[in-house]
């Protein structure tokens, strides 16, 4: 697609790419080192194409009209989560008593 974010049908390494700016592996000292995250996702097939859905993450779902779109899709919809929710807490947990830190998660 064009515009930047992708909506259905942008290819996986951009999506990929979306995702780490998203999650802040970009972004200085703190988040130098890779983190790697491992989901369950789901696809069915539907007369349509494909839903999916990651199992882990309520509200990380999509479609796509082939697999291949709706994975593509799906590293969207995991970094919109996952964007939403770090604003969202960001803003009930605003003030000087707050301390921010990166957390690894290893599986």
């Amino acid at each position: 697609m064009s515009n930047c974010p992708h909506r259905h049908g942008c290819s996986i390494l951009h999506a990929v790419s979306y995702l780490n700016f998203i999650l802040g592996l970009d972004r200085g000292p703190a988040y130098d080192k890779r983190m790697d995250f491992q989901f369950t996702v789901v696809f069915r097939r539907v007369p349509e194409g494909y839903i999916a859905f990651v199992e882990e993450l309520p509200g990380a779902n999509t479609q796509g009209a082939t697999l291949e779109e709706a994975r593509a899709n799906l590293y969207e919809a995991v970094a919109l989560v996952l964007e939403a929710n770090r604003m969202l807490a960001q803003e009930a947990a605003s003030g000087d008593d707050v301390i921010r830190e990166p957390l690894k998660v290893g599986a």
